[in-house]
């Protein structure tokens, strides 16, 4: 988390409600492997794959629930983003209430 803090120049650190998914993901996919000091490597898959999770590869959902799992992440990315008092995204925050008209409508609400 340091890390990615410092390769945004403190624009983004993630929480660890982001990593731990995301590392437990590429765990799945094989693509890393925890060691025992509790570090983690790419395995040989993840070497030759270049350890894309698949989160982020650019693939378009086939289903339904593919596709809201997907915007479930993306929400974690926003909220990750937005920190405790939201500031990141006050510049975005017509874009924001107009996502959350449209996916209201499209799940029977009002709003």
């Amino acid at each position: 988390m340091d890390a990615m803090e410092s390769m945004s120049q403190g624009w983004w650190r993630p929480a660890p409600g982001s990593v731990y998914p995301l590392l437990e993901s590429m765990r799945e996919d094989g693509v890393i492997r925890r060691l025992e000091n509790k570090k983690y490597e790419l395995t040989e898959q993840g070497k030759a794959e270049g350890a894309w999770p698949r989160q982020f590869r650019q693939v378009s959902p086939r289903s339904a629930e593919e596709a809201l799992d997907q915007i479930s992440d993306y929400i974690s990315y926003l909220e990750d983003l937005a920190g405790p008092k939201g500031a990141k995204l006050d510049a975005d925050s017509h874009k924001l209430k107009e996502l959350k008209e449209r996916l209201g409508k499209l799940g029977g609400g009002k709003e």
